[in-house]
């Protein structure tokens, strides 16, 4: 059966803005039950009060509240930058994947380059170092390369296994990010490292904030 509360939480959930004022207790649930009542109305198909609306934002603001309280982590983290990098995104082939073994072998990464070769349904992300491009783009002269994005950079965080197996940790880092309006073209990630690929125009903003995080011990 569908509820008030259900429908609150849906409604509030599409709403990430909304979500993290309420999370850090900078909501009037007065004026935000106001302003979700026709959806609320709506959805119900049925005229609903307010004060029923309050009650189910209070609720939800109390579990929200006990959820951040339970996801502890700690974001103290090496925050390594680095420029210069493209993204290169090419159509999946047959004759595609023997090309992509040859890019390990132009890439020096004892001199600290950077690969990064991530796989889909239809299509291919190449992440390398902007010097690279033009032998990657004559490599793949003959595949159909959907798009090339310049002027990018790599920021990278480094944990401890643990981040793997802790609920939010990622979603916490994304959070900050989208906050301040800040593009992520790729995540890349492993046991122990998480990397975005950002524009480098968001380079000092995104670097603050991940360093900020950082200094935070525990969430």
């Amino acid at each position: 059966m569908v509820t008030i509360s259900h429908i609150v939480q849906k409604a509030i959930n599409d709403k990430i803005f909304i979500l993290e004022a309420m999370n850090k207790g900078l909501i009037s649930y007065g004026s935000l039950a106001k302003q979700i009542q026709p959806d609320i109305e709506e959805e119900l198909g049925k005229p609903v009060k307010i004060h029923a609306i309050v009650m189910a934002l209070r609720r939800y603001g109390d579990q929200l509240k006990k959820t951040r309280e339970s996801l502890t982590f700690n974001y103290h983290s090496e925050i390594i930058l680095k420029t210069e990098i493209c993204d290169i995104s090419v159509r999946r082939s047959p004759t595609l994947f023997t090309k992509l073994k040859r890019l390990y072998d132009m890439v020096n990464f004892e001199n600290g380059d950077i690969l990064n070769i991530i796989h889909g349904r239809c299509e291919v992300s190449i992440i390398t170092n902007e010097r690279y491009r033009e032998t990657t783009n004559n490599l793949l002269m003959t595949e159909q390369i959907n798009n090339v994005k310049k002027d990018l950079l790599l920021l990278t965080l480094t944990f401890s296994q643990d981040y793997v197996y802790t609920a939010g940790v990622m979603f916490r880092i994304l959070r900050n990010l989208a906050w301040e309006n800040i593009n992520i073209y790729e995540i890349v990630s492993t046991d122990t490292e998480l990397t975005f690929i950002l524009h480098k125009h968001d380079a000092v903003k995104a670097y603050h904030i991940l360093e900020k995080l950082a200094q935070k011990v525990v969430s």
